[in-house]
């Protein structure tokens, strides 16, 4: 059963603009305030304005007379147009099947309007659009959908995501679409991820001071959060000059638990990333803290920090990137996905971009594939859900 249409009377109507002048001309408040749809709010106002709305001030009879009988008029010349115009093109389909006629009638759709050419051809309104719909090609109209779907998602994942991450980030939220359709539809619509880089030496290992052994030796998987964290510094371009960025990372979680973005990188940079994380995550003695062997790392403040609370420091072989890969791994992450598609005109803009990025991206909702497609705050409340 179809829904019957509201109707309001005349003076309804006019109470309704009487509201949207209390209002102060705002209609979409009045509308919302009355529950009825700001167009037809609004199509009243404008006949209010015009003078054709009746019991309005600005009403007037003879004008709406004058207004109903042009209307008529112009009604009745364009049928009288289409009616001359029309047999040229249809008379050679009228004697034809019902689905020739359907056919020619969606051809001229946008030129004659429905309801009369299916008086001249003698069929039904209703059968036409029955054969329309059966018509349709729900292949296509699916893949158009999924196209849609596509590009959405591509831009919410930062322009990131390969096409086996974005199948995935769509099928979390309920949307049925294989690896192969993104796949397709990535590359169809050019769907892809930028890649950028920009060079500045930030390590400064020619130091004579005391350095610590490396005790994870490339091996970086954990059983549990906080037994090993990962730390390093990067460097993002602003108009202002450089802007440092100093971040730790759990290795079993994935999560950044600390960072801290300075104009200078010095030794307190570094710390206070670490004084952040150890904050947020309350680890207990041992945790291995491994760093490159920066003079930042290899500072008083820093190794004061470890010493403290009783960590234990470790640090990358010379030259050797592979040894602290994880926060490396960050690192290109942030830059492909972030830095590298923004021009900074000033420190502090990329430091909210950044600090943004972190926090409600990164580790709030971002995938990945080595934690089955999970996030990695999501990796942590799994696992403290399930310890308690």
């Amino acid at each position: 059963m179809s829904k019957k249409q509201k109707t309001y009377t005349a003076e309804f109507k006019v109470e309704a603009i009487k509201l949207i002048e209390a209002n102060q001309g705002n209609v979409s408040e009045t509308a919302r305030q009355l529950g009825i749809s700001m167009q037809t709010l609004s199509n009243w106002n404008n006949k209010a304005k015009t003078g054709t709305l009746a019991g309005t001030k600005q009403y007037s009879p003879d004008l709406n007379a004058l207004l109903e009988e042009n209307k008529k008029l112009k009604q009745q010349l364009k049928t009288a147009e289409m009616e001359r115009e029309f047999p040229k093109k249809g008379s050679s389909v009228l004697c034809e099947r019902k689905s020739v006629r359907y056919a020619y009638m969606k051809q001229q759709r946008y030129l004659f309007p429905i309801s009369f050419m299916a008086r001249l051809l003698h069929v039904s309104v209703s059968r036409f659009y029955d054969w329309l719909k059966r018509g349709m090609n729900k292949r296509l109209v699916q893949r158009n959908q999924q196209t849609i779907l596509v590009k959405i998602a591509h831009e919410e994942t930062k322009q990131s995501y390969g096409y086996i991450r974005l199948t995935k980030h769509l099928q979390a939220q309920g949307i049925k679409i294989s690896t192969y359709a993104v796949r397709q539809i990535k590359k169809l619509n050019q769907l892809y991820c930028k890649r950028h880089k920009r060079f500045k030496r930030t390590t400064k290992s020619d130091h004579n001071r005391a350095i610590y052994a490396n005790l994870l030796e490339q091996q970086f998987s954990m059983t549990k959060p906080n037994l090993a964290w990962s730390s390093d510094i990067t460097y993002i371009w602003t108009a202002e000059g450089w802007l440092y960025l100093a971040a730790v990372k759990d290795l079993y979680t994935k999560q950044v638990v600390g960072y801290s973005l300075n104009e200078r990188m010095t030794a307190q940079l570094v710390c206070n990333a670490l004084t952040m994380a150890i904050r947020n995550q309350k680890p207990t003695k041992g945790l291995i803290v491994h760093s490159d062997r920066g003079s930042q790392y290899c500072s008083h403040e820093y190794r004061k920090i470890l010493e403290k609370c009783d960590f234990q420091g470790s640090m990358s072989k010379r030259g050797d990137c592979y040894d602290n890969a994880p926060i490396e791994s960050f690192w290109g992450i942030l830059k492909n996905e972030l830095v590298h598609h923004c021009n900074y005109k000033t420190r502090d803009e990329a430091k909210a971009d950044i600090t943004k990025y972190i926090v409600l991206f990164y580790n709030q909702r971002r995938i990945q594939k080595s934690l089955d497609f999970k996030t990695p705050n999501q990796i942590a409340e799994n696992f403290y859900r399930l310890a308690a």
